[in-house]
């Protein structure tokens, strides 16, 4: 494919809907092809997406040191990224042009889960915006909706159980990262966010008007999502391609911000359970050797090795790696 479909994802809420399985295999295909699409009928309103971006601009608006003291730590994956904080995944290159806020799967503090994995707890909502918590919480819960909905479209169109896929994500590793790219200057070199893939399962955006999201086709050009009003932005991670062997494909992608306007995202990264083992549940296609993945280790890894000084295990897998 050399564009992104979009696909009403309406007809799958109906098992009897005439269009259900056109609509399945429609999602496949753009999975098994350029790992991205475009969706609408999700039932998430525009005007919940449009509160959700209220909110994240007056996150950003929040003074500079009020952010530091908000700011994520090496214990506490949760709060304020500053401003160039990331760099591309071999350490050479400029940093990366945004500033983000990290958010993970909403546990309290006393939650039995907590004993059993360090990586969950409750998130740091910033007391400026006393609206976020509620607004971005209820958001994040109709895309959980969202992305089952997904998940067992792409589980059937593979011929798998659906519960194959579905029951890892009972009391996820699911993460949203509020992101704020300021402008670019037209001959500034670097990104918003550098040429990367996605580690997680899922990823579910709402794009932003100002537009910046390119993404990989297979011969190397790079092309923008065409997203309708109210529609969103689905691309296949690392994870689910691992699981299809290699059916489903994680495409690089990157943010380039020269429209000389403020730009403000606030992607949803699905990830499983951090007991689970994601391993190929089908025969993997030609070429396609990797090693399986354990969600709790790998998770922690990616957390850990966000600090330059930080390098990862010899032994843990790439994910979100590209690879010239």
């Amino acid at each position: 494919m050399q564009s992104i479909p979009t696909i009403d994802i309406s007809p799958l809420r109906g098992a009897e809907h005439p269009q259900r399985h056109a609509t399945i295999r429609a999602i496949l295909a753009a999975a098994e092809d350029i790992g991205f699409l475009s969706i609408t009928g999700t039932g998430v309103a525009q005007d919940t997406v449009d509160a959700v971006r209220r909110a994240v601009r007056a996150i950003f608006a929040v003074e500079e040191k009020s952010k530091w003291d908000q700011a994520i730590t090496r214990e506490n994956y949760r709060g304020f990224i500053p401003m160039g904080f990331f760099t591309p995944n071999d350490g050479s290159g400029k940093a990366d042009k945004y500033e983000g806020y990290k958010l993970h799967h909403e546990v309290a503090e006393d939650d039995p889960v907590r004993a059993a994995c360090a990586l969950y707890g409750p998130n740091r909502w910033p007391v400026e915006v006393p609206q976020a918590r509620e607004v971005i919480l209820g958001y994040w819960e109709q895309l959980d909706g969202v992305f089952h909905l997904l998940l067992g479209a792409l589980a059937e169109g593979l011929g798998l159980d659906p519960a194959a896929f579905q029951e890892p994500f009972e009391t996820p590793l699911t993460n949203m990262t509020l992101l704020h790219y300021p402008p670019q200057a037209p001959e500034e070199e670097g990104f918003g966010i550098h040429p990367h893939k996605d580690t997680d399962a899922l990823t579910i955006i709402a794009p932003d008007p100002v537009g910046g999201l390119e993404v990989q086709t297979r011969d190397g050009g790079w092309i923008t999502p065409d997203c309708p009003p109210g529609g969103f932005v689905v691309n296949i991670g690392d994870m689910l391609e691992l699981w299809s062997g290699g059916r489903l494909v994680s495409t690089p992608h990157r943010v380039v911000n020269k429209t000389g306007k403020e730009r403000y995202s606030f992607p949803y990264f699905a990830v499983p359970r951090h007991d689970v083992v994601v391993a190929p549940l089908l025969p993997s296609v030609a070429g396609f050797d990797r090693p399986s993945v354990h969600c709790g280790h790998w998770s922690a890894e990616v957390w850990r090795t966000n600090w330059p000084d930080e390098a990862a295990d010899e032994d843990t897998p790439e994910l979100g790696t590209i690879h010239s």
